[in-house]
């Protein structure tokens, strides 16, 4: 069974491919995704490598979390399943009171 590794600190420059052959020395690399801003296009500086055994997985963690890429010290751990957010922009919560924004002026246009 594989095991997705979290891999943090990623230097903006740094790309897919180059993480795909630090972690290939530590076994199979099934796959690699570099998460990147859908705005800018840019690296989000961080990525998710999925190693093909565990075993592969806890080698790479103990070879590249704090080791060097693109002169930065990664994190490399154990991915952890995303964590249900609320969707919307409702307010509440821990956010603070919902925020009614009303409406303007009585019906003449400016110019």
């Amino acid at each position: 069974m594989s095991t997705k590794l979290f891999v943090g600190n990623l230097s903006f420059n740094t790309t897919e491919n180059e993480i795909h052959e630090a972690f290939a020395a530590f076994g199979t690399v099934v796959e690699a995704n570099l998460m990147m801003d859908r705005m800018s296009g840019r690296s989000r500086g961080f990525a998710f490598v999925t190693m093909s055994t565990p075993d592969e997985a806890q080698k790479a963690i103990e070879a590249m979390n704090g080791a060097n890429l693109g002169d930065r010290a990664l994190t490399v751990n154990i991915a952890r399943p995303k964590e249900e957010r609320p969707r919307g922009g409702g307010g509440g919560g821990d956010r603070g009171p919902r925020r009614e924004f009303g409406g303007g002026g009585g019906g003449r246009d400016r110019y």
